[in-house]
C-alpha cells in the first residue's frame, strides 16, 4: 500500500480496471422504459459504456485508465489501454451513446454524476492531441455540456447528498472541462456555485450516511476552491471555522464498512477515498495543512487495502483511489 501514485500502483489500478472495463455482466441499467421496443441488451443501448457494472462506473473507469496510461506510458498495461481505446473510442460507437440521449425519458439519465465524469473523460482525452480519441468523444461531451447548461439555471437548490446526485462533486469535473472547452458553461457553473454555496457559514456536518460514497461538505469545499481561487481561503475559514475541532469530527474519522459484498454498504470505502481526495485538495487553505494531509492518509489507509475485495467495490474504487493519490 502507498499513499502516493507510483508506477507499480498505477499498473495495479490499470490492471484492475482493464479486467472489467468491457465486462458485460453483471450490469445495472439506468433506463426509463416507454414501451417494449426500449428493451435491449446493455451493449446495444451503450456501445461503449456497457462494462464495469453500470454506465457511470464504466465512464470513470475509462477516465482512470486513460489518465494512468498518459502518466505512465511505459507501464505494460498502457499498450493494452491504448489498444482498447483505439477499438472503442471511435465515432461510430460514440454515435450510439449520443443516440441513446435522444430517446424519450432520458432527461435525468446519469444526472449529474455521469455527466460530470463524461466531461472529465473528454478533458483527459484532450491531453492526447496525437490521438483521435478526444475528437470521437467530443459529440457526447457537447451533449452533456448542453444538458448542464439547460439544467443548472433551473436548479433552485443544490443537491447536498453523499451519493450520485451530489451537485458539487459533478461540478468539480464539469468546471474543469468547461474552462478549457466552453467558457459560457464555465461562467454559468461559477455563478451558480456562488449562488448556492457562497454564503455558507459555520458548517455542522452529520456524515456519513449509511450508503454515502461522497462527503457533501468536503465536495462543496473542493468545488469552491476551484471557483474562488485566491478568495477560497477566507471562504473556507468561514465555512469550516474550526476544521479540526469537535463540530467537524465526523469528517476526520474514516468510515467503517461492514459488508463489501453489499454494493451500497461498500460505498463507504468510497467515502474514505473521496474524503482523502478532498482533504488533500483543500489542505493548503487550512490553518494546518499537515494535519489535513494526515487525515487524508488515515482515510487512504482504511480503504486502499480493499479495492478488489469484491466486485461491488472493484468495479469503481480504483478510480477514487486515483483521485485521492493524484489530487490536484
Amino acid at each position: 500500500m502507498t499513499d502516493t501514485l507510483d508506477r507499480a500502483t498505477a499498473a495495479r489500478f490499470a490492471g484492475l480496471t482493464l479486467g472489467h472495463l468491457t465486462r458485460q455482466w453483471p450490469y445495472k441499467l439506468d433506463q426509463v422504459l416507454d414501451g417494449p421496443g426500449d428493451l435491449a441488451l446493455p451493449k446495444t443501448l451503450h456501445p461503449v459504456f456497457h462494462g464495469s457494472f453500470d454506465w457511470h462506473s464504466c465512464v470513470h473507469g475509462w477516465w482512470q485508465v486513460m489518465r494512468l496510461a498518459r502518466l505512465y506510458p511505459d507501464m505494460p498495461e498502457a499498450a493494452e489501454v491504448e489498444a482498447v481505446a483505439d477499438r472503442m473510442l471511435v465515432p461510430a460507437l460514440i454515435a450510439g451513446e449520443v443516440a441513446y440521449l435522444d430517446r424519450p425519458g432520458t432527461g435525468g439519465f446519469e444526472r449529474p454524476y455521469g455527466w460530470g465524469w463524461l466531461l472529465a473523460l473528454h478533458d483527459e482525452l484532450s491531453l492526447r492531441p496525437d490521438r483521435l480519441w478526444a475528437a470521437a468523444v467530443e459529440p457526447l461531451a457537447r451533449a452533456f455540456a448542453g444538458r448542464f447548461a439547460a439544467y443548472l439555471p433551473k436548479l433552485i437548490y443544490p443537491v447536498r447528498s453523499g451519493k450520485h446526485d451530489c451537485t458539487a462533486f459533478a461540478l468539480v469535473h464539469a468546471l474543469r472541462w468547461a474552462r478549457t472547452h466552453d467558457a459560457t458553461l464555465a461562467a454559468l457553473i461559477e455563478a451558480r456555485a456562488g449562488d448556492w454555496y457562497g454564503d455558507d457559514r459555520d458548517c455542522r456536518p452529520f456524515e456519513p450516511s449509511g450508503e454515502d460514497f461522497l462527503s457533501a461538505t468536503l465536495c462543496e469545499a473542493a468545488l469552491m476552491r476551484d471557483v474562488l481561487g485566491a478568495e477560497f481561503a477566507p471562504w473556507l475559514a468561514a465555512f469550516l471555522p474550526d476544521p479540526f475541532g469537535a463540530a467537524t469530527a465526523c469528517l476526520r474519522s474514516p468510515a467503517i464498512v461492514s459488508d463489501r459484498s453489499d454494493g451500497r454498504l461498500a460505498h463507504l470505502d468510497g467515502v474514505n477515498l473521496s474524503r482523502a481526495w478532498c482533504w488533500r485538495t483543500i489542505a493548503d487553505a487550512l490553518p494546518d495543512p499537515a494535519a489535513a494531509r494526515a487525515i487524508a492518509d488515515a482515510h487512504l489507509a482504511e480503504a486502499l487495502p480493499h479495492l478488489a475485495d469484491d466486485y461491488m467495490g472493484e468495479h469503481w474504487l480504483a478510480t477514487f483511489a486515483l483521485l485521492a493519490l493524484k489530487a490536484d
